[in-house]
């Protein structure tokens, strides 16, 4: 979906609007300009007429009418019924021409020469004079011509003025919007105050801040719930299962023939404490201030060899050789959280050897970029891994349907929150070896 600027489109709307209303007025200008233009004409045309029928063209008024045909590039002859008693000197009507008159007969349009004339005829019924002026349409619009483009010349400097002044004072406007994005944006799950609405001078921007401040309100209500359900779930559950793991050691110890049984009970409770551990820590990770994170420069290496010595007795139990390979240069530190990479790097490890088969090989490799650390753990399987597993691998309590393998889904969940945490990548593929191969880039 395409993000549209609301401010670009305001100006856009305004400006169009602005530009459609300028071309109907330009083009009003012009049909009034074109009716007046003819009014004017054809009254001067009518008044040359009248001067020639009732003057004597010996004395000034022939001067005048000469003065006004030149004026107005007007031709005229007037003539009786047998004669041309005088005419203009450039009068360049010739025969055949076609003519043709619309609403009134004494004036019309004449067609000659490629050239469109505008005439008026009149006739004296008492000398039987008749007068024929004529007139090139071009000469009326050639003025006209020059007013629509000064006009129009002037719509554009205007509209682009008009462009300038928009894109100001909507941008100036828009200073609150981002006023309250910024205020927004500034709120995290330790400020969830609501935003004060005195600063925000748009009425049509305070519905959706009294939301905003409902919905700010509701959601710092549901996390000190979830606060307070964390607290009381790591008591109430912690404990029991503690006092569980207690009482089953001490019955270990006085029924031994019945030691195997409570092996696995014992198991079963320490899945469940690990269990509830897992959310525990996932509920601690979930704050997005990830800088206040305690950070320390520690070797990954050491780490990594922390790791393998916890998960070695796991390992042995199922006879899963652990090879371990370290590229070149592995000196460098990395800065981050050593507690929580252990645990990182201490799932993912634990859930390549639970779903390798026995006797079977899990592959790490410790690689250092210009950059960055790359950790490869790989792990042996005889299933292809489908593309919609991988997508999902890393969500929370998620387990392929038909594992045998017991699990709580929260381990590879943690492991990617731990790594976001730290601004790294994590990485899901489909293993050479037939299982699972993960890819934890940190800097």
């Amino acid at each position: 979906m395409k993000v549209v600027s609301l401010q670009t489109k305001l100006i856009k709307t305004s400006m169009m609007s602005s530009i459609v209303v300028g071309c109907v007025a330009l083009l009003l200008f012009v049909f009034i300009s074109i009716y007046q233009t003819m009014q004017v004409q054809d009254e001067i045309m009518d008044e040359i007429s009248d001067m020639l029928l009732i003057s004597d063209l010996t004395t000034t008024s022939g001067q005048q009418i000469d003065e006004l045909s030149d004026q107005f590039d007007i031709q005229y002859r007037l003539s009786n019924q047998h004669y041309v008693l005088t005419q203009s000197e450039d009068f360049q009507l010739e025969q055949p021409y076609y003519q043709f008159a619309i609403a009134r007969k004494d004036y019309g349009f004449i067609w000659q020469n490629h050239q469109l004339w505008r005439r008026y005829t009149a006739e004296d019924a008492q000398s039987k004079m008749q007068v024929l002026v004529i007139q090139p349409l071009e000469e009326r619009f050639e003025a006209l011509w020059h007013s629509f483009v000064g006009y129009s010349l002037i719509l554009i400097m205007v509209w682009m003025m008009q462009w300038i002044i928009l894109h100001f004072l909507i941008k100036r406007q828009f200073k609150m919007i981002h006023q309250l994005s910024t205020q927004i944006s500034e709120k995290n799950a330790d400020d969830l105050r609501p935003i004060e609405s005195g600063d925000i001078e748009l009425k049509e921007l305070q519905p959706m801040l009294k939301q905003l401040n409902h919905l700010l309100q509701r959601l710092d209500q549901s996390l000190q719930a979830e606060q307070r359900f964390t607290a009381d779930a790591s008591h109430e559950l912690r404990s029991p299962l503690s006092a569980i793991q207690m009482r089953l050691q001490l019955l270990q110890r006085k029924y031994p023939e019945r030691a195997t049984d409570f092996v696995q009970m014992q198991q079963d409770v320490s899945r469940g404490i690990q269990t509830l551990e897992n959310l525990l820590l996932l509920a601690r990770l979930d704050p997005e201030h990830a800088e206040n994170l305690p950070r320390t420069h520690f070797p990954l290496d050491v780490v990594m060899n922390e790791v393998i010595q916890t998960q070695a007795l796991f390992a042995n139990e199922k006879s899963i050789q652990l090879h371990l390979q370290r590229g070149e240069g592995i000196d460098r530190t990395v800065f981050a959280n050593q507690q929580l990479i252990f645990t990182c790097i201490r799932n993912i490890l634990d859930n390549a050897i639970r779903y390798t088969p026995e006797h079977g090989n899990v592959y790490i490799r410790l690689e250092q970029q210009r950059q960055s650390f790359e950790l490869i753990v790989e792990n042996e399987g005889q299933e292809v891994i489908a593309t919609a597993v991988l997508a999902r691998l890393g969500e929370r309590f998620y387990r392929v349907l038909g594992t045998r393998t017991q699990g709580s889904g929260l381990g590879l969940s943690i492991c990617r929150k731990i790594i976001e945490l730290h601004h790294g990548k994590i990485d899901f593929a489909q293993s050479q070896y037939g299982g699972l191969k993960v890819t934890i880039q940190l800097m």
